[in-house]
């Protein structure tokens, strides 16, 4: 059996740990399978007194993770600190500079440094991994750097983030608030005390930046992603779509085009008995499809101590099973010269056309100018459900105003701003409308 493989590991939060029980839990069965032990020789973190419920007593300290990231006690070195730019990227970066592989589960840095990284992993012949940094416990990384090498990729998309998922499932099984339901999840560790990266949509973006990357052959663009959150949508909505045979997911859909990439996350209405539509709670899915496979998804836990850990074992034992001359290819599929610059797709139809709820003054002619903006600006409508009057207008008239559900047929969104735009200057709406996608 070869030498060990000796791993260091910087940031010993609740992955951290995870990863080291795991380790040790199951130290033999990985010797047996990796054809050599796999043992963690040194350690970094910010606090070392700490009860972290593993140990690593036989590990060297580092009060410095880029002093970790050097030294020759070392053959891998994982990161687990977070944050996209600070101690993280110096670490890894000085890590991939000395000739050491590294695992990380930072998606914010890779979606933002990792061409870059990428590019230091090539020049120093080692292996830069990153599987748990995309919907933790699911293999899709993997699955699209090595198993689909063959096939053209023509659309990734996923529920990329557990805690808008549980919110949304929530919101729909019991019939409460978001506000409420976003309380609850940061009370169960779900959410944190500053939800804003994960409801706004940050998250998901900055993983899906890493999946177009990897299923178009790009360089990252996180930039370049249309975002929005979830922090509008309401019961009535979601009420709303279930009634129509849609349910509301929060998605990151990047799609290869004719005239460039085009990324978006956002929330979307799904068919009811689509398969993404079935996922709930904290639970991921990742959706492909391609010219050979077809369609694929995958769904699984999306983060977590245990599953983040597992995500990152696997990476590991990759290495431990890689040999001097044969390791596994570039970080995104394809060496850094290769990756071709991002294109960003100019403004198309919306496949699935759009859901637009608006609470309308009951006035005579509202609803003809309605219609009138719509056909001004080209869009076709589907669908029209009108509700009886639920609420007195907010410009203290006596009017009330009813709620008129839109459905289109497919258009672009500029229209629809356009003619949402012009309604409210109208004066026609109580409140603002909503808009949301139906993706097909």
């Amino acid at each position: 059996m070869d030498a060990p493989l000796r791993l260091g590991i910087a940031g010993l939060g609740t992955v951290g740990s995870a990863l080291i029980n795991l380790l040790q839990n199951k130290s033999e069965t990985l010797a047996e399978r990796c054809g050599r032990a796999i043992t963690v020789t040194a350690v970094s973190a910010r606090n070392r007194s700490r009860d972290r419920g593993c140990d690593f007593s036989s590990a060297k300290w580092f009060d410095d993770p880029v002093e970790m990231a050097a030294s020759e006690d070392i053959d891998v070195f994982v990161e687990l600190i977070g944050g996209t730019e600070g101690p993280a990227l110096d670490s890894v970066k000085k890590a991939l500079e000395a000739g050491k592989h590294v695992v990380t589960a930072n998606k914010a840095m890779l979606a933002y440094h990792g061409i870059e990284l990428a590019e230091v992993a090539e020049n120093s012949g080692v292996l830069l991994n990153y599987e748990a940094a995309v919907a933790g416990g699911i293999p899709i990384v993997k699955t699209m750097r090595e198993s689909l090498t063959g096939n053209d990729v023509t659309r990734v998309y996923g529920i990329l983030n557990g805690t808008c998922n549980y919110i949304l499932t929530r919101m729909e099984d019991e019939g409460i608030s978001f506000e409420d339901c976003l309380a609850d999840a940061q009370r169960l560790g779900y959410a944190e005390a500053d939800p804003a990266f994960d409801i706004e949509g940050n998250d998901t973006a900055h993983k899906l930046a890493i999946l177009a990357s990897l299923a178009f052959g790009t360089k990252l663009a996180p930039d370049e992603i249309y975002i929005e959150g979830i922090t509008s949508i309401t019961t009535a909505d979601i009420e709303a779509a279930k009634s129509l045979g849609y349910r509301i997911k929060l998605l990151g859909v990047a799609l290869k085009t004719d005239s460039g990439i085009e990324q978006r996350v956002h929330p979307t209405m799904v068919p009811l008995n689509a398969p993404i539509a079935q996922i709930a709670g904290v639970t991921n899915a990742v959706g492909i499809d391609a010219d050979i496979v077809g369609e694929l998804l995958m769904s699984g836990p999306g983060a977590g101590g245990d599953a983040t850990a597992s995500a990152v074992a696997g990476d590991i034992a990759d290495i431990a099973k890689s040999r001097p001359g044969h390791q596994h290819g570039p970080a995104f599929g394809a060496p850094v010269a290769k990756l071709a610059p991002y294109k960003r797709a100019r403004m198309r139809s919306h496949e699935g056309g759009y859901f637009i709820r608006l609470s309308v003054n009951d006035r005579a002619g509202a609803f003809g100018a309605i219609a009138t903006r719509m056909g001004e600006s080209k869009i076709s409508l589907e669908s029209i459900v009108q509700k009886e009057a639920d609420a007195s207008s907010a410009n203290g008239t006596d009017d009330t105003a009813k709620t008129v559900i839109l459905i289109t047929h497919s258009t672009t969104e500029s229209a629809i701003r356009e003619a949402l735009e012009n309604i409210r200057n109208d004066g026609h709406l109580a409140a603002d409308p909503q808009m949301i996608r139906i993706e097909k």
